[in-house]
């Protein structure tokens, strides 16, 4: 998962206090598959009006940036954070004037390939430096003031489920590289739909079930990070 993948929440502690580690309460807390999702329907857009217009970078690009535009606006309306909704727009952007200066229809996913490779090793390098990117991210939406490093538990427990989210990384380079080595425009378009929204569903749950089994018995979980008084 990306940085600005991770939607926004408003959680209050008393309705915290009765949510436990299932999968679906750490989706919850990382924002739900609404900004996966969006993200996309700008390649999709692409590659369809680059394909209609008879292989036409030119087109794939207007059709794309005006998807990205609609998403945009609609996000906006629905109340996401503006730093969220102008990220997106602006890496369909990058995108576009990536593949307006190359010609080249597969570049479209050039920045997808790269953004992806430097998260996957952003995660590494967290959780090697006992700052788990996973943590971090759900720490600070809850709002818990680096109070989950604190307990040495779930500090173990975030760095042994990010991972998880390295792999989720590694499947999307080591699918988005060979399919852009082969010049697999239509096949890059299914695999960005097929490894955002439900690969990250799958991250979730799994990175889930790794935290919970990571705690030991009797931990309040992640909402209640457990530290010993000094």
């Amino acid at each position: 998962m990306r940085a600005d993948e991770a939607g926004e929440v408003d959680e209050r502690d008393e309705r915290d206090a009765h949510h436990s580690d299932e999968p679906d309460s750490l989706a919850r807390v990382l924002g739900g598959w609404e900004a996966s999702v969006d993200a996309t329907l700008p390649p999709v857009a692409f590659v369809a009006g680059w394909l209609l217009a008879g292989n036409s970078v030119g087109w794939g690009v207007a059709a794309a940036l005006a998807v990205g535009v609609v998403v945009a606006a609609y996000r906006w309306s629905r109340g996401a954070r503006p730093r969220a909704v102008l990220l997106g727009l602006l890496g369909v952007a990058v995108a576009a004037v990536v593949v307006l200066r190359t010609g080249r229809a597969a570049d479209f996913f050039l920045v997808q390939l790269a953004t992806n490779a430097a998260s996957g090793l952003a995660w590494i390098v967290s959780i090697v430096v006992r700052r788990p990117l996973l943590g971090i991210v759900v720490g600070t939406a809850l709002r818990q003031r680096g109070g989950w490093r604190r307990d040495p538990d779930l500090l173990r427990a975030y760095g042994m489920a990010s991972w998880v989210w390295v792999g989720q990384y590694a499947v999307r380079v080591s699918v988005f590289g060979a399919l852009y080595a082969a010049d697999a425009v239509v096949a890059l378009a299914a695999a960005r739909a097929a490894l955002t929204w439900p690969l990250v569903a799958a991250c979730v749950a799994v990175s889930a079930w790794v935290l919970r089994r990571s705690l030991p018995a009797g931990h309040p979980g992640f909402r209640r990070p457990r530290v010993e008084e000094s």
